[in-house]
């Protein structure tokens, strides 16, 4: 089984099937509101993560009855009021973004299992999963304009290039708060909504569906499309073609497996993936 690194009561780290790790944002009396703990947890383990050969998905959840309520406001009063303002230098050092997901570049699919809700910085973090499911309660905010500050954790772009200028306009300048229903079918960044009870176990098979597939072949296409936000078509279509990730499927045992399965009509064995 696998081993992750130390970390705290915070973030509970799990398995619940083959080559899939659940993440759970653990402080359920404070709505998971995101602490410095949380996101160092959540930075070690992630970065653990993305270098474990074996795991090849990973979830995120929430505790209790909301997925993440965003960033303690009580603390960034506190640091305001004292006049400790540092807010663009420690945006712009996080490379990660807030929670270490919002603005992470993982080419191995990160899926949101949203119970109950996200809200400001909860929300940035959904916005760059691959895949999200809802709960039916599940609500989704992004209100800093309300609190006198920015969504500006990467959520601003990613809901821009999701949804277009005019829909993301109303969400972000009147921090509006959207159901998942709306999420789903007008905002565009809710792939399923489920039953409140099922949100979790409905990630864990969206999951099982990206394992069954190659993860050379997966975690090529997942880089493809991070290079498809920052570059034209032409541009990442070379970048893609001429990647590591693309080399790695090309010339690897996946790839054979996969074809020779198709002809003598069988499951492939996939195998785990070589270290780019």
């Amino acid at each position: 089984m696998y081993s992750p690194p130390p970390h705290s009561e915070q973030l509970i780290v799990s398995f619940p099937d083959e080559h899939v790790m659940l993440l759970t944002l653990n402080r359920p009396k404070s709505r998971n509101a995101m602490t410095p703990q949380m996101q160092r947890d959540l930075e070690t383990v992630l970065d653990w993560f993305s270098e474990e050969s074996g795991l090849w998905v990973a979830i995120v959840t929430g505790a209790g009855k909301l997925f993440c309520a965003g960033a303690d406001l009580v603390e960034w009063n506190k640091d305001q009021q004292s006049g400790k303002i540092e807010e663009q230098e420690r945006l712009t050092a996080n490379r990660n973004g807030f929670g270490s997901i919002s603005r992470r570049q993982l080419i191995k699919p990160l899926i949101a299992a949203v119970n109950g809700g996200a809200h400001g910085g909860g929300t940035e973090i959904v916005l760059n999963c691959d895949l999200v499911v809802a709960g039916e309660d599940a609500k989704f905010a992004l209100p800093e304009v309300k609190r006198g500050v920015v969504a500006g954790a990467g959520g601003i772009p990613r809901l821009f290039q999701i949804a277009g200028h005019h829909i993301a306009a109303e969400m972000l300048l009147t921090g509006k708060t959207v159901s998942a229903s709306e999420a789903h079918k007008r905002f565009g960044f809710v792939n399923k909504v489920v039953p409140s009870s099922e949100v979790v176990l409905e990630a864990i098979r969206v999951a099982q569906s990206i394992v069954a597939n190659s993860p050379d072949a997966v975690q090529c296409t997942k880089h493809a499309l991070l290079l498809s936000q920052k570059y034209n078509p032409e541009e990442a279509f070379l970048k893609s073609t001429f990647s590591a990730e693309s080399n790695r499927v090309y010339k690897g045992g996946n790839i054979k497996e996969g074809l020779k399965a198709f002809i003598e009509k069988r499951s492939p064995a996939w195998k785990n993936p070589s270290k780019l």
